[in-house]
């Protein structure tokens, strides 16, 4: 009996459902995203890619042994103000968090000239007001000393207001509590005893607890957030996971972290997943470089809402540990990924003044443009510009389940864009694209360039339900080493969620220095104990949560392989970088000097070997460990090649497409009619039911015995 794993990743627009059973075979369905109720979309994209197999839900998923989710429910719960009514304890003085921000916070996601006016600097709404924060007395110092007891009168008092106030759960966090929790634990004690006096009773978020980490803001950020969004979002999991039940699946929905890997919907914190969907593409990519021996790696991923970029060197991607999302800066860890508000869904405007093409950063999403009545837009996008160019088939959206109105279409793009440039609609349609294509280009260009490395020394993957329609605009004078369009490109992150391994990653300040035993031994020796103290400690009582975290989903302590990180910095200097080491326990000074070589290797090659600066000294910020359990994964497909000539059978027609000013006649290719070996010169388009390909003129793409396509610029 095949078994199978079950993957979806639910996007601003389209839910993909991807499926591979234990022999490598796979498929992908898709189908729109209904943010209300996600497991609607997800049943339609179910069916949509088993109908591919000529099976049903009820056939296949008894049989599915992992399923896994990646989405963006909660991030949307977050920017749409949709969460829980929270109230938050502070430490005395701090009730105005929210209100004050950080500076760095304020101007997120602004260019650089709206950062330096008043008139478009504006505060974010705070997610708790002012009257349901409240402050505590009581001080823990750096050190971890209780330098003022808690006054716990006043936490009784502050816990008594936000009940009266109907809130549905309470956040505590006090300054330095990633040292010592003690009065964080006595204000969770001091709120028990006032519910059970009151007959009332909400959840308590302690920082301490669920992200014992510092800079103090952040930490607030985040612990708010887990309370806020990633809580109620446990019940749109429960939709998807009665859905899959419904269809008689027994597995455990898991889903797709923030650090790329997979944690039980039961986890404690589950913030880790507020982005999800294209940290899925970034582990697809590194799993699929792995099966090619491809190393380093520029993974690009267009949506209909976004284009994402992520790098991956030496078979690894990095991982920040501040990151920002949503206008908010949090402190929990994420692949390092940039995203620009430039999908294929994005609006296209016309400034009323400059008369300059705009377009983004909002996006018509699963309404797709002005093509799509039934929508509601009443601004074109660039999906639209594609239609009225020939590149999309408006019969083959979705595979001919959603017919598009190339007319309407057309008469957009003519009163909006054209008409006002005095342009015929469809040179400004390709200027439209060609805007887009060129800021993808630059945006691909800084991230390579920007860490120091070339082009030549990587390869592009695209991806995404938009990737492969415009790869060869960005991707052309770049020279890369190759570039590399799966045939699966529009389920890859979903794909790349069923590659993720069961993953648990938990950290904790430490913020411990060491001298180097080479250069100043005394002070070295002085400090050992404390430092070897620390870091085990941090690890033994990291290792223990892990094991609590997976004990609910039912794993065996002895599948769990650990893993024990260090974030390290030079004494001084603001950023720290992460190394993995080969114990478990810092037991001599030889383990010391394996630290700091590791470290100088990793911060070397993030920054400049001429930058480091050994005599500062050595500062152990944070430990870290991770858990991981193994689990089955896609087998790469692996097909007899043919000739480079496609069937009959795989040319659908012939369309004429606008490129470089003129009408070209182009071969219309049904995708998976092509053979392994075939090769298709440009103009041409490769149509599947959930993406197309364009080939243009000037460029060759090669489909290889993996199903991977293989494009090349033949003009470079």
């Amino acid at each position: 009996m095949n078994q199978f794993i079950m993957s979806m990743d639910a996007g601003g627009t389209m839910t993909d459902t991807f499926f591979v059973d234990d022999t490598g075979r796979f498929v992908v369905g898709k189908a729109q995203t209904t943010p209300a109720d996600e497991s609607i979309g997800f049943g339609r994209s179910v069916e949509d890619a088993l109908a591919q197999w000529g099976q049903s839900p009820e056939a296949v998923f008894p049989k599915v042994a992992t399923g896994i989710y990646s989405g963006t429910s909660m991030l949307n719960r977050l920017l749409e103000r949709k969460g829980r009514r929270l109230g938050v304890i502070v430490t005395a003085g701090m009730e105005d968090y929210f209100q004050l921000e950080r500076g760095i916070q304020t101007y997120l996601g602004y260019s650089y000239q709206d950062r330096l006016k008043v008139l478009t600097h504006r505060h974010n709404q705070p997610l708790v007001p002012r009257e349901r924060m409240k402050g505590v007395r009581g001080r823990i110092d750096l050190f971890g000393t209780e330098a003022i007891p808690l006054y716990e009168h006043e936490a009784e008092a502050a816990v008594a207001e936000l009940l009266d106030m109907d809130v549905e759960g309470i956040v505590v966090n006090l300054l330095f509590s990633y040292v010592n929790g003690a009065h964080e634990n006595a204000v969770k004690e001091a709120a028990l005893k006032v519910m059970e006096r009151k007959g009332k009773s909400v959840p308590i978020y302690l920082s301490s607890e669920l992200y014992p980490v510092m800079q103090d803001f952040a930490r607030l950020n985040t612990v708010t957030i887990e309370a806020y969004a990633a809580e109620p979002s446990r019940g749109q999991f429960q939709k998807i996971a009665n859905r899959a039940k419904g269809f008689g699946g027994q597995f455990e929905l898991r889903v797709m972290a923030s650090h790329g890997g997979t944690i039980s919907t039961e986890a404690r914190e589950l913030a880790r997943t507020l982005i999800s969907g294209p940290i899925g593409g970034m582990v697809g990519a590194r799993h699929l470089g792995a099966e090619l021996g491809i190393g380093n790696i520029v993974c690009s991923d267009i949506g209909g809402t976004s284009f994402d970029l992520g790098l991956i060197t030496g078979g690894e991607f990095t991982t920040k540990t501040q990151p920002d999302m949503a206008r908010f800066v949090l402190k929990l860890p994420l692949v390092d990924i940039d995203s620009v508000g430039a999908g294929t869904g994005s609006y296209v405007r016309l400034d009323p003044i400059s008369k300059r093409i705009e377009f983004g950063p909002d996006s018509a999403g699963s309404r797709i443009g002005m093509c799509f009545e039934q929508g509601g837009v009443d601004t074109p996008t660039l999906s639209d510009c594609n239609i009225i160019l020939g590149n999309l088939n408006p019969n083959n959206f979705l595979g001919g389940e959603v017919i598009l109105n190339k007319e309407r279409s057309y008469q957009a793009i003519k009163e909006r864009i054209a008409d006002p440039l005095g342009l015929d609609p469809y040179d400004a349609a390709e200027g439209v694209l060609q805007l887009f294509e060129n800021h993808l280009r630059n945006e691909v260009y800084a991230r390579v360039f920007g860490k120091g490395y070339s082009p030549e020394d990587y390869t592009l993957f695209s991806y995404g339900g938009g990737g492969p329609m415009h790869v060869a605009g960005y991707t052309k004078g770049l020279n890369f080493a190759d570039v590399l369009v799966p045939a699966w490109a529009a389920g890859f992150s979903a794909f790349g969620c069923a590659c993720a391994d069961f993953e648990y990653r938990l950290d904790r300040t430490v913020n411990v220095a060491t001298a180097s035993p080479d250069l100043a031994p005394a002070a070295f020796e002085q400090g050992f104990n404390l430092l070897s103290g620390a870091v085990n400690a941090g690890w033994e009582g990291l290792r223990a949560k892990v094991k609590d975290e997976f004990s609910k989903s039912g794993v065996d302590a002895a599948q769990i392989e650990y893993r024990h990180c260090l974030r390290v910095q030079y004494v001084g200097q603001l950023n720290d970088v992460e190394i993995e080491l080969p114990f478990q326990e810092i037991r001599s000074v030889d383990d010391i000097r394996e630290i700091i070589e590791r470290f100088e290797a990793a911060y070397s090659k993030e920054f400049s070997r001429s930058a480091k600066s050994p005599e500062l000294g050595y500062l152990v910020t944070n430990v870290l460990v991770r858990g991981v359990v193994k689990v089955m994964k896609p087998a790469l497909p692996n097909f007899p090649l043919h000739g480079p000539e496609p069937t009959e059978d795989a040319l659908k027609e012939i369309r004429p497409i606008y490129r470089n000013g003129k009408w070209h006649d182009a071969r219309i290719f049904d995708m998976d009619e092509l053979l392994p070996g075939n090769v298709i010169t440009g103009p041409a388009v490769i149509e599947a039911s959930s993406t197309t390909f364009m080939v243009p003129p000037g460029a060759e793409a090669r489909l290889d015995q993996h199903l991977i396509f293989h494009l090349r610029h033949l003009e470079d």
